[in-house]
């Protein structure tokens, strides 16, 4: 998966609540991705903004992939 691949998917599937490679500062309880120094991490930020629940990748796509499927998580719970 590239970010363009991502991308469409997040407007497609009306994916909402994240924070894509530090456009912002991060906001509780969203999905964030971003780069740092040789690897991405991925994570979900709680109710006070704090990282949990945090996966470090080595490879850009798997770790987009990753990101994409807690965006379709988070758009489930979030309906229930």
């Amino acid at each position: 998966m590239d970010n363009i691949q991502a991308m469409k998917i997040i407007e497609d599937e009306e994916l909402k609540n994240y924070n894509w490679f530090n456009d912002h500062e991060v906001s509780p309880n969203e999905i964030c991705i971003r780069k740092v120094n040789d690897h991405w991490s991925v994570f979900t930020s709680d109710e006070r903004c704090s990282k949990i629940s945090e996966e470090l990748y080595q490879n850009k796509s798997k770790a987009l992939e990753d990101f994409i499927e807690r965006l379709k998580a988070d758009k489930i719970l979030r309906t229930l």
